[in-house]
């Protein structure tokens, strides 16, 4: 049984600073350098924070530019897979919050514009942000991942279209927010429902769902929550983290997705 190596990373992004931040996505790579990588998942606008003047002003090219020319780099030094988090490109005219799917070799495999958008208790994102259509899997060496960011995870149709492709692994990444003025009751009522949609979304789905999210204050008016995991296809959170920057880290059994595809064929009856 070969068992593959899955690191969610979760930090908390300084507003604008590409260069601090992927200082910092790198360092937290750095720590699991000596596990076996096959898939390291970034945060949703992991090099900018949520920074609506970046967005406005410094968005990427459809390549995604030099940062995701640094995470190509990070690719092929750590020899792994990446799920680029989310950046902000701009592709005539219009800006996409736009996640990469990077392979081993630095080379861009897959690109996926978020679809659901996120406008609701302090979020804008439609305000600059033009929402995307296509239902994205990448092929990687070890395991076909289905790509999603955020707030996609309240649509579970998405995911049935994502199955319905082979995917094995979900990817997730993230930026989920309370407004920072919610009470503490309200926060930790937020984390479990969070919690409980990523255990959701791996068990009606027969996937490894692997969220990575921006944890701590965003600005001012947002907090993120962190409790990046990674969940089996039973639902189960196979590692987690907390409230603090991290890496989550798990070594995961795809032929147990294999035989529940077979056992269970349910991309095919619902």
């Amino acid at each position: 049984m070969t068992k593959s190596g899955i690191l969610s990373v979760q930090f908390n992004p300084i507003l604008g600073d590409k260069s601090g931040n992927l200082e910092k996505a790198e360092e937290i790579i750095l720590q699991y350098s000596d596990s076996k990588l096959d898939l390291v998942v970034l945060p949703e606008f992991f090099s900018t924070g949520i920074c609506d003047e970046a967005f406005i002003n410094s968005p990427e090219d459809e390549t995604g530019g030099e940062v995701i020319s640094k995470v190509r780099e990070f690719a092929k030094r750590f020899n792994t897979n990446i799920i680029a988090g989310t950046v902000i490109t701009l592709v005539n005219g219009k800006r996409y919050n736009t996640s990469f799917a990077i392979n081993r070799n630095g080379e861009i495999i897959a690109k996926y514009n978020k679809i659901h958008l996120y406008n609701f208790a302090g979020g804008n994102e439609d305000k600059y942000i033009t929402a995307g259509s296509d239902i994205v899997v990448a092929d990687f060496d070890f395991a076909r991942v289905g790509m999603s960011i955020c707030f996609d995870i309240k649509f579970p149709m998405l995911y049935k279209k994502l199955i319905q492709q082979g995917a094995e692994i979900i990817a997730s990444p993230s930026a989920w927010v309370t407004l920072s003025a919610f009470s503490e009751k309200v926060k930790s009522d937020f984390t479990k429902t969070w919690q409980g949609m990523n255990m959701c979304r791996a068990s009606e789905t027969l996937t490894y769902f692997v969220t990575s999210n921006q944890v701590g204050l965003a600005d001012k008016n947002l907090y993120c929550i962190g409790n990046s995991m990674i969940c089996d296809p039973m639902g189960a959170v196979v590692a987690g983290a907390d409230t603090y920057e991290s890496g989550v880290y798990a070594e995961i059994d795809l032929s147990v997705v294999r035989d529940f595809k077979k056992l269970y064929p349910i991309a095919e009856m619902y």
